[in-house]
């Protein structure tokens, strides 16, 4: 899966990225490197949060895929 990141320069030093994609789904780092760290860290974790789980019947399963 690729997304898109919008990274800015901080104003006095680092950088901070958001996520379009992703409603308030941004992060900081001090360099580039560790903003591309805080990047990953932050979209994975925003994409293992369930909002609004399911209502799942008895019958049915459920799984976890990675893409």
């Amino acid at each position: 899966m690729k997304i898109k990141v919008i990274v800015h320069k901080g104003e006095d030093s680092g950088y901070w990225a958001e996520v379009p994609a992703l409603p308030g789904c941004a992060t900081q780092g001090e360099s580039f490197e560790e903003l591309l760290e805080n990047l990953y860290e932050a979209v994975e974790l925003y994409l293992s949060v369930d909002a609004n789980p399911p209502d799942i019947d008895k019958q049915a399963r459920v799984m976890e895929i990675a893409i």
